[in-house]
């Protein structure tokens, strides 16, 4: 069973950058796909980036050329690096693991990030 804990978020003003990371139990190579998922009140999770075992990666249309997403196999670990980060950027952010042979999801804790001058 793996496990997801997440890094604090943190209040970073608009240009600014900030990186989280989502530390596993187990190896990463044990699910599918980890994700970046984030949501502002009133608002659906959204997809912000994703990571395939084989490394490929898919990122939303907003955030592209300004978020990365990465993983450390060593620290069993995935980062979100954000970068030129602007206000609309600002929600609770949640790290996401596809789990193996159909056997669903599973959720960080969610940390807030606010991006305000």
């Amino acid at each position: 069973q793996v496990q997801l804990v997440e890094s604090r978020g943190g209040l970073v003003q608009p240009g600014g950058s900030l990186r989280l990371s989502c530390a596993t139990s187990g190896s990463i190579f044990s699910v599918d796909a980890m994700g970046w998922y984030r949501q502002a009140p009133g608002n659906q999770r959204e997809l912000v980036a994703r990571i395939r075992r084989s490394g490929s990666t898919d990122y939303a249309d907003s955030v592209k050329g300004r978020f990365t997403i990465s993983r450390d196999n060593a620290k069993n670990t995935v980062y979100l690096q954000m970068n030129s980060l602007k206000p609309e950027d600002t929600a609770v952010y949640y790290c996401n693991a596809e789990l193996r042979f159909g056997a669903g999801s599973l959720w960080g804790q969610g940390t807030q990030v606010t991006v305000s001058s």
